[in-house]
């Protein structure tokens, strides 16, 4: 396993971390490169103090994604799993479209959230599933999106510290909110209504989402976090505690997510 990858992962991504533990062992280091590549499109717009500035940096991303060779702790490794065919660059490219459309973060409807979430945490799970040599990748869509959606309730006051709401406008409308009042009380009343609304969100795509072969399961294992989130929003706990590290044990050890 490359330690340095290793580390950065489960320092920046948790969750994901202990997914990768529960994968085949000479698939693991692809898992890893992927995460931490994932983590390294989230910094863009999280250290930039403007939209187009983190656009400047994904595209530097992009340009390892499309074969230019570039020295760093994470590009160095992504170019050699693309290089071996453990990740593509038809998987990877889409996940910075959807990082693009982040850094603004103007979903004006529903629809265009759904499918934001369906391309960037969905992606990433169908990367994820090509990773790990799994058939039938798409089946795991939904799982990703799923968790994308848990992973944004647990951002949700995070981002709104930064002036950030990564809601779509029609949706906050329906409560009488825009993204400003909702960065400002991202506690109040009608935020919580709002932040149910994207539980049903969630639990809609875990409803709808496919029985998968049992080399994906490792790809879908975030999926087990989001249902347990779902479960006890809005209670959720941080961090997370030893009955959720078990629960994706369990799933990862029965290939069940």
């Amino acid at each position: 396993m490359n330690q340095a990858l290793a580390d950065l992962v489960r320092k920046h991504d948790p969750d994901r971390f202990l997914t990768v533990l529960l994968a085949p062992p000479d698939r693991r280091d692809a898992l890893l490169t992927l995460y931490a590549f994932n983590n390294e499109l989230a910094r863009a717009r999280s250290v930039a103090s403007e939209p187009p500035l983190a656009l400047i940096r994904l595209q530097w991303w992009r340009e390892v994604v499309e074969g230019e060779r570039k020295r760093h702790e994470v590009a160095t490794p992504l170019s050699e799993a693309i290089e071996a065919g453990h990740l593509t660059a038809e998987d990877l490219l889409p996940l910075i479209d959807a990082r693009d459309q982040e850094a603004y973060g103007e979903f004006t409807m529903l629809d265009d959230w759904r499918n934001w979430l369906l391309a960037g945490a969905g992606g990433l799970a169908v990367a994820a599933g090509r990773a790990v040599g799994a058939g039938r990748v798409e089946a795991l869509r939904g799982y990703g999106a799923a968790y994308g959606v848990a992973a944004l309730l647990r951002a949700t006051g995070a981002l709104a510290s930064q002036g950030r709401c990564l809601l779509p406008q029609d949706l906050l409308a329906q409560h009488g909110l825009s993204p400003e009042a909702f960065v400002h009380d991202p506690s109040s009343v009608a935020a919580r209504a709002v932040l149910a609304h994207a539980v049903r969100e969630g639990t809609a795509l875990l409803r709808a989402a496919t029985p998968l072969p049992r080399p994906a399961a490792a790809a879908a294992l975030p999926a087990v976090l989001a249902r347990r989130d779902f479960a006890r929003w809005p209670r959720l706990r941080h961090p997370r505690g030893l009955g959720d590290r078990l629960a994706v044990i369990t799933a990862g050890l029965t290939h069940r997510p």
